[in-house]
């Protein structure tokens, strides 16, 4: 059972066994979901709602609720006190190592603490990207009710071939830092003993255990193997819909940004190659000299701005996309792992049940541990689920404004520009009718 999770069935959502064992009514029957339709399950909390699919992007950034009258409702993580934090890590300076073997990328770990669990106030180790998988690995077998943060994929990334390039090495480190952050975060997770060694041993011993299943996994996967599970509860059912919605939802922006990537580096190319013309040009017409170089300065300045453009959005925008397409894969397992806990609960009480109507035996003391199983998942997943909804909710507020503010620098800064070109041109007409004048 997971650490803080309680036993009692009121407080964890679930339902009295006689309820489990029949279907659901038809009032708790979980809204239908017609993507692109007249039903949809709403992007604020899972929670099914009767809406229309969102048509534009500013339809998205409604539904997903980034209202400044929110942060009322809905604590935002990361605006916590930073005294009521006692655990602190950052992830930076990457480091290549070329051995005989092989060549790989280090990153160095650092953490601050005042924690009773750790020796030492402050650490400083070095790890490398299977280091952190096996963190990742270990976190999911001895902790398979709690969500586990997503990590960026080992070699696949849109766009980028070498995994030693400045660009992949800065793109993994960033995500790599908001894994361990969000670990360090967790109430419960952040405790977890594997995460001590990770951050505090100088080496570390990933042998024992990298393969194993957990013994709850194990268990569930022997005994619920057969089993058909007879009805998700409806909170349940609405997070899977969500899921898919959203999933849906990512899925379109993505391969739209990738199309506008791709079209603004052809029109930067176009773009380097229309503002040359000009500054050719002016080796042969010296009268014209100022207006040609100032309109060539103008389409260098819309260059660079396009540049920037294109480059936040491929290092800041995408990867937090790709972050959350990941993030919905690891809620989609705990979902699994749940249901699979609660198909072996259901048929564990099955056959008790069988068996006491024949032999009047109690109740076995297994079929009770089967259902504390379940309450564990039921209530850690709940509360995973708020916490993730949370940060959802400041990720996507916090990235589309910063989107939003890039456009609008890059945009000024290329009409500044040609601003200035147009004072140019009148103080250059204003000369030439001072000339002709004398």
């Amino acid at each position: 059972m997971s650490v803080g999770a309680p036993r009692a069935l009121a407080s964890s959502g679930q339902k009295p066994i006689t309820e489990i064992l029949h279907p659901l009514s038809a009032a708790e029957e979980p809204l239908s979901v017609t993507v692109g339709g007249d039903k949809e399950v709403g992007l604020t909390n899972g929670t099914p709602v009767e809406t229309s699919s969102p048509a534009s992007t500013s339809s998205l950034f409604n539904r997903l609720q980034l209202d400044d009258d929110l942060e009322a409702d809905v604590r935002d993580p990361y605006a916590d006190s930073t005294e009521m934090r006692d655990l602190f890590v950052t992830v930076d300076n990457p480091k290549k190592h070329i051995s005989t073997m092989e060549t790989y990328i280090t990153y160095r770990v650092s953490t601050k603490t005042s924690r009773v669990e750790f020796d030492l106030p402050e650490y400083c180790v070095r790890r490398r990207y299977q280091d952190f998988d096996w963190l990742r690995i270990k976190l999911e077998d001895s902790q398979p009710t709690h969500l586990i943060p997503p990590l960026p994929e080992k070699f696949v990334m849109k766009g980028v071939v070498d995994r030693f390039s400045e660009e992949f090495v800065e793109t993994r480190m960033k995500a790599l830092d908001k894994f361990l952050k969000r670990v360090a975060d967790h109430p419960v997770l952040s405790f977890n003993p594997h995460l001590n060694a990770f951050l505090t041993a100088k080496d570390l011993n990933k042998r024992q255990g990298l393969a194993l299943l957990s013994k709850v996994g194990e268990s569930v996967k022997h005994v619920a193997g057969g089993y058909k599970l007879r009805a998700r509860p409806a909170e349940f059912c609405a997070m899977g819909e969500y899921l898919d919605t959203f999933n849906q939802k990512l899925g379109t922006i993505d391969r739209i940004a990738q199309r506008i990537l791709k079209e603004q580096s052809e029109y930067l190319t176009e773009l380097r190659e229309y503002g040359g013309v000009y500054s050719s040009w002016v080796g042969s017409e010296e009268e014209l000299r100022r207006p040609l170089e100032g309109v060539a300065g103008c389409v260098t300045t819309s260059c660079g701005a396009l540049e920037d453009l294109g480059d936040n959005m491929s290092l800041d925008f995408l990867p937090v996309l790709r972050e959350y397409v990941l993030y919905l894969e690891s809620i989609k397992n705990v979902l699994r792992k749940r249901d699979q806990s609660q198909a072996e609960y259901e048929g564990r009480l099955e056959a008790a049940i069988l068996r006491k109507q024949e032999d009047r035996t109690p109740m076995p003391l297994e079929v009770e541990k089967c259902q504390d199983k379940v309450e564990c998942f039921n209530a850690d997943l709940k509360a995973d689920w708020e916490r993730w909804q949370s940060n959802k909710r400041h990720d996507f507020k916090q990235l589309l404004t910063g989107m939003a503010d890039r456009n609008i620098n890059s945009y000024e800064k290329s009409q500044a520009a040609w601003e200035s070109l147009i004072t140019l041109l009148q103080d250059k007409q204003t000369e030439d009718k001072t000339s002709e004048t004398n």
